[in-house]
């Protein structure tokens, strides 16, 4: 009887002594993915900011080649927030405000962009 507790408890140790030696080796392959999949994202976040930096300095030689001013670098901003807010659904008094110009010159500022995106939605 002594004999047969001994071999269970021996039986007990190998297996829990098993059971941590799997579960290590799953867990380190885990981390291998995530380390993989890390990697994967680093590496397309890094081609994605070169495409970015790529298409600005694309935009500088476009404004260069069409002769458009450094100075309307601040029109081309004011610009581009506008039409982001525009199509985010804020109303042109809100963005008006927000940007701190009149109600009609932001009529007019948004008014080819707001052609294009009603022309968009017609589709």
């Amino acid at each position: 009887m002594e004999w047969m507790l001994a071999i269970l408890l021996g039986v007990a140790v190998v297996l829990l002594i098993l059971s941590f030696v799997k579960a290590k080796q799953d867990s380190s392959k885990v981390e291998r993915e995530v380390d993989q999949m890390s990697l994967t994202l680093t590496d397309e976040l890094y081609k994605l900011q070169q495409k970015l930096h790529f298409l600005e300095i694309d935009g500088e030689i476009n404004a260069q080649e069409l002769g458009i001013p450094s100075s309307s670098s601040e029109k081309r901003i004011l610009l581009r927030d506008a039409i982001d807010l525009h199509r985010r659904g804020y109303s042109i008094e809100n963005i008006a405000a927000r940007k701190g110009l009149p109600k009609q010159e932001m009529e007019q500022l948004l008014a080819p962009y707001m052609d294009v995106k009603e022309g968009e939605k017609s589709k």
